[in-house]
């Protein structure tokens, strides 16, 4: 294995001159310094980590904290984040939070010691307990926004009323909206937008939930829904959505001859489905690599001001799970 003994050696400088062209580029004259990383990319050199971070006070690594792993909408957003980073040579600790704001305010603060900051990505925590975290620990959210606290919103609400408009226009007046957790930003967001849809045109909202917004939890609310009259079902999110379709399947209920659904998250499960289900589509990678950039941003000082939010926009995918309201 390469060192950085190596490196020095084959540069004729200084094993500190090489620490610091590596940490402390400033600190060493920019001729020096090509010369050493051209000597650490042709020996193949990897700096450590802990070494580093003890002579530079930075870890070069974040922490990510999910609700669920379980759920495929974070993994896609995580897997992004981590793409980012890597090319930014920083490394990314994972936690999940199983849903529970206590155990989120606990891998917050155990993380924060470890890394150089967090992002936290639908976070269940109060605002309050949010803004006093970040003042200990470097914090960006994601698809929630919290005053004082930098974060990127992935707007799912505009497309939830695209997809109201659309089936209203194909004769849709009587909508079922099932709510995810309770505590869920995103959850307040899609319910308003189509209740806000719903006063424009007129149609009619019933709501069942709050759920824990996974596919057994779309399954057993099936049966109610058959009952209920509606022509058009929207999920919280694609596993619940999934689960209607898969419970009404069951009853006998035709989707999308007898009753429409849609999702919101664009899952790959959601194309794979039968029949592929209709979502609102949500921009994870964006999301993702940009809560790093955001984070980055935050800890090389660069940003001046109030807290800045960014916001990636929706698309509705129309599938075969939508079709006109029955006679």
């Amino acid at each position: 294995m390469t060192t950085i003994y190596d490196v020095a050696e084959y540069c004729g400088v200084s094993v500190s001159t090489v620490s610091r062209a590596i940490a402390a580029p400033d600190m060493v004259r920019q001729s020096t310094r090509r010369r050493v990383l051209e000597a650490v990319d042709k020996l193949g050199y990897q700096p450590n980590r802990v070494a580093r971070a003890l002579s530079t006070g930075r870890t070069r690594s974040i922490g990510f904290v999910v609700p669920s792993l379980a759920n495929p909408f974070f993994p896609r957003v995580l897997k992004a984040a981590q793409g980012a980073a890597r090319s930014l040579d920083f490394a990314v600790l994972v936690g999940d939070t199983d849903e529970d704001p206590d155990a989120e305010a606990e891998l917050i603060t155990t993380m924060g010691r470890q890394v150089d900051g967090v992002v936290v990505c639908a976070p269940r925590l109060a605002d309050k307990d949010i803004l006093r975290l970040a003042r200990e620990v470097k914090i960006v959210c994601v698809n929630r926004p919290v005053r004082g606290v930098p974060g990127v919103l992935m707007d799912s609400a505009a497309g939830v009323s695209e997809a109201a408009r659309y089936l209203h226009g194909l004769g849709h007046q009587r909508f079922v909206y099932v709510n995810g957790p309770e505590r869920s930003w995103s959850n307040g967001e899609r319910r308003g937008a189509l209740g806000a849809e719903a006063e424009r045109l007129g149609f009619e909202v019933h709501e069942l939930g709050p759920v824990s917004a996974k596919f057994e939890d779309g399954v057993a609310l099936a049966p109610e829904i058959a009952r209920m009259g509606v022509s058009a079902v929207m999920a919280y999110n694609d596993l619940i959505a999934l689960g209607v379709l898969a419970g009404l399947r069951q009853t006998g209920v035709e989707v999308p001859g007898q009753i429409s659904v849609v999702g919101v998250d664009d899952i790959m499960m959601a194309a794979m489905s039968t029949p592929a289900l209709s979502t609102v589509s949500v921009a994870k990678d964006e999301a993702g690599a940009a809560a790093v950039e955001l984070l980055l941003e935050v800890l090389e000082g660069e940003r001046r001001g109030p807290a800045r939010t960014l916001r990636c926009p929706p698309t509705f995918v129309r599938r075969q799970s939508t079709g006109p309201a029955p006679a």
